[in-house]
C-alpha cells in the first residue's frame, strides 16, 4: 500500500532521495565560499521583480532586534528585501524542499536550490525566515537538527499552546526597510553566540570591514534598475556614527565605466569582449571593487570564472595584454541561442556553452587578430621602457654553430615534395604488433615489427606516404623582452622571483630583470670593474645577454620535444614554466666564464687593472 500511495497516473513510481543531509552538505562543497551572499541576494532580487512596480531595496545588514535582545552581545548577518513576501505556508512549501522555487525554473533561470546548498551547510543553527505578505508576519526556521544530522524546518511553539513548523509574528521586530511585504533571513552560523558579521578567512585580508559589498560589486556586473542594494559597514562602532552606515552596492560596471580611460566592444565568434583601460592611479587591485587588471565572463548581468593575480596575468596576455596588464579589464559575454546554449553548473561557479566549459583559447587568439586601437596605444606606451633584446643578432649567430643538436625540422605539404608526410599520425601509440601474428583482412600488407603502430587495428591501415611534403628549418627563435618593476613594464607579483616567462601563442620570452639571480650576477662584476668609468652599463649589458642565451637555448630545446612520443601537451607546458626556466639559469659557471672573457674583451681584463 505504501508504494501504490507514491504511484503517479502512469504507474510509474517516483524516485526519491535517501540521506537527505548528505546530499545538501556534497552539493555545498561545489560552493564558493561567500556564494551564499549571491544566492540569497538573487533571490530577493526576484522577489522585487515579482512585485506590481517591479522596484525595491535590498540590504545586507546586522539582525539589531537580536542586537538589542542580548544587550549588544550577537551579532548576526541578514538580508532584508522589500520583494512579494511569502506566506507561512508558502514558505513551508519552497524553503524545505530541496528544489522548488515560487518563481519559474528552468536551465537558465532559477533551479530552485542556490540559497539552499550554499548557505545551509554553513550555518548548522540555522536560518530564519521572516516575511510578510499582505501585512501579516510570519516565521520559519530552517536548521540541521543538532539530534539527527537532518535538514529541515524546526518545529515552533505558539503562544496559543499548539505547535507548527511556521508561526504568526508581531509587526515591533518587522526592519525597515519592509513594509507591506518584504522578507528577511537572518544567519545564524553554527553556534548561537557566532558572530556571522564577521568576514570569512577568504575575505577577512582583502576587505574586513566591507566584504559583503566587495563580493557583491565583483559579482555582479550591475543591478536591475529600480532595485537599490546596500550594505553595513562599520557595524561594531556605535550608533549613529559617521562609520556606521550602509553603503550603495553598484557593481563592477558603474565603477570600471567611471574609472576607465578608454573602453570598447569587441565582437568575437559566439561573443562579445567588453574592455576597459583603467588610469594608472586607478589600477591599485584595491578597494571595495576589483580595481586591477583580471578578465571574467559576463552573463545575465553576472560575472563568472573572475581570474585576478597572477592567473589573471596568464589569461589577459593569452589575449595579448603583454604590457600594461594591470590596467586592463576584459568581460567576455558569450551569446545565448543559436549554436550556443549557456548554461550555469548547480553551484552557480562556472559557465557552460552547450555543456562544455568556454573557449578561452579561441577567444584569445581572436582577441589577439582584432586588438582595439586604445589597448594597443596604451601597451605601446608602457613599453616604451622596456629593454628590447638587442642581443638576438649575436646569440643567433652563436647558436647557428649548433643548431643541428636542437633538432626542429619539421615537414610541410609541398606539391613537388620528395617526402611523405602524415600529419594526422605525428606520434603512433601501442605496442609493437608481433611477428607472428596474422592478418585477417584480406588486402592488407605485411605488417609489424617495432614500428608502435599495433595499439589500434586500424592503425594497420595508415598510409605508407603521405602528402606530398618536404623539410624545412622554422625559425623559432623567440621574440625577447627584458622587464623590471622600475621600468613599469612588470607589475608586482607578476613572475614574482621568477627568472623568465615564455608566451607560446606570441613566441615571446619575458625576463624579469629584478630577478636576484641576474642582479647577483651584475653586482659581482660591476664590483669587479667599480674602477672603470661607465663599467656598470656595460656590466649589466653583458651578464644579460649571457643569461638571455641560456633561457633562449632552454626555449628552443624544449620545442624540439614537441610532437614526441612521450611529451604531452601538459608536459610541454611544465617544461616552459615560469619555475622550468627558472632552473635553466640556475647553473652559473659557464655563464660567469663568459662574461669574464666579454668584459675583458669590452673593458679590458681584471689582470691588465692590477698591472696599471
Amino acid at each position: 500500500m505504501a508504494e501504490k500511495a507514491i504511484l503517479d497516473r502512469d504507474g510509474t513510481l517516483a524516485m526519491t532521495v535517501d540521506n537527505m543531509g548528505f546530499m545538501l552538505d556534497r552539493l555545498g562543497e561545489d560552493c564558493a565560499p561567500l556564494q551564499f551572499l549571491r544566492e540569497l541576494t538573487q533571490n530577493a532580487i526576484e522577489a522585487i521583480r515579482a512585485t506590481p512596480d517591479r522596484e525595491g531595496e535590498i540590504v545586507w545588514d546586522v539582525d539589531w532586534n537580536r542586537h538589542t535582545l542580548t544587550d549588544g552581545r550577537v551579532y548576526k548577518l541578514a538580508i532584508i528585501d522589500t520583494g512579494i513576501g511569502m506566506t507561512g505556508e508558502e514558505m513551508v512549501k519552497y524553503i524545505n524542499a530541496l528544489s522548488s522555487s515560487m518563481y519559474r525554473q528552468s536551465p537558465t533561470g532559477n533551479f530552485g536550490v542556490g540559497a539552499k546548498i550554499a548557505a545551509a551547510p554553513r550555518n548548522h543553527s540555522g536560518l530564519v525566515y521572516l516575511s510578510w505578505k499582505k501585512g501579516i508576519g510570519s516565521m520559519i526556521h530552517l536548521w540541521r537538527d543538532p539530534d539527527t544530522g537532518k535538514y529541515g524546518l524546526r518545529q515552533l511553539e505558539r503562544p496559543d499552546g499548539t505547535y507548527g513548523h511556521w508561526a504568526l509574528v508581531e509587526d515591533d521586530i518587522k526592519p525597515k526597510p519592509i513594509n507591506d511585504h518584504g522578507t528577511m533571513v537572518i544567519l545564524l552560523g553554527n553556534g548561537i553566540e557566532e558572530d556571522t558579521m564577521q568576514p570569512r578567512p577568504e575575505a577577512a585580508a582583502a576587505s574586513p570591514s566591507f566584504w559583503i559589498g566587495r563580493y557583491l560589486n565583483t559579482r555582479y556586473y550591475r543591478f536591475p534598475d529600480g532595485i537599490i542594494v546596500k550594505a553595513r559597514e562599520g557595524w561594531e562602532f556605535p550608533r549613529p556614527d559617521d562609520h556606521n552606515f550602509l553603503r550603495t552596492v553598484l557593481g563592477q560596471k558603474a565603477y570600471l565605466d567611471k574609472q576607465a580611460q578608454a573602453l570598447g566592444a569587441l565582437e568575437l565568434t559566439d561573443a562579445i569582449a567588453n574592455w576597459w583601460v583603467l588610469k594608472e592611479d586607478e589600477a591599485s587591485g584595491h578597494g571595495r571593487w576589483a580595481s586591477a587588471g583580471h578578465i571574467a565572463a559576463l552573463y545575465q548581468d553576472e560575472l563568472y570564472e573572475m581570474l585576478t593575480g597572477r592567473a589573471g596575468v596568464a589569461r589577459l596576455q593569452s589575449f595579448g595584454i603583454i604590457f600594461g596588464h594591470h590596467r586592463v579589464v576584459i568581460y567576455v559575454e558569450p551569446r545565448n541561442g543559436g549554436r550556443s546554449r549557456l548554461s550555469s553548473n548547480t553551484a552557480r561557479t562556472h559557465l557552460l556553452m552547450n555543456g562544455e566549459p568556454m573557449p578561452w583559447t579561441d577567444w584569445a587568439a581572436e582577441f589577439r587578430m582584432k586588438m582595439p586601437d586604445d589597448i594597443t596605444r596604451m601597451m605601446e606606451e608602457v613599453s616604451g621602457a622596456s629593454v628590447a633584446s638587442d642581443h638576438k643578432q649575436a646569440i643567433k649567430e652563436r647558436l647557428k654553430q649548433i643548431r643541428e643538436l636542437f633538432r626542429i625540422s619539421r615537414y610541410r605539404p609541398a606539391h613537388q615534395g620528395k617526402l611523405g608526410i602524415d600529419e594526422d599520425s605525428l606520434t603512433a601509440g601501442g605496442k609493437p604488433k608481433d611477428r607472428d601474428q596474422e592478418r585477417t583482412i584480406e588486402g592488407a600488407a605485411a605488417g609489424g615489427g617495432r614500428g608502435g603502430r599495433a595499439g589500434d587495428i586500424y592503425a594497420m591501415f595508415l598510409k605508407a606516404q603521405g602528402v606530398p611534403g618536404e623539410e624545412f628549418q622554422p625559425d623559432v627563435d623567440p621574440n625577447v623582452k627584458w622587464v623590471t618593476v622600475e621600468e613599469g613594464t612588470r607589475v608586482a607579483g607578476d613572475m614574482e622571483d621568477r627568472a623568465a616567462k615564455f608566451l607560446a601563442e606570441q613566441n615571446l620570452l619575458m625576463i624579469n630583470g629584478d630577478f636576484r639571480v641576474f642582479a647577483d650576477m651584475i653586482k659581482r662584476w660591476s664590483a669587479r670593474y667599480r674602477d672603470v668609468p661607465a663599467a656598470g652599463e656595460v656590466v649589466r649589458d653583458v651578464v644579460r645577454e649571457w643569461f638571455e642565451q641560456a633561457l633562449i637555448e632552454a626555449v628552443i630545446g624544449a620545442q624540439a620535444l614537441r610532437d614526441a612520443r612521450h611529451w604531452s601537451v601538459s608536459n610541454m607546458t611544465d617544461i616552459l614554466s615560469q619555475e622550468a626556466l627558472t632552473a635553466a639559469v640556475m647553473p652559473r659557471y659557464h655563464i660567469d666564464v663568459a662574461v669574464k672573457r666579454a668584459l675583458g674583451a669590452k673593458l679590458g681584463t681584471l689582470r691588465d687593472k692590477a698591472a696599471v
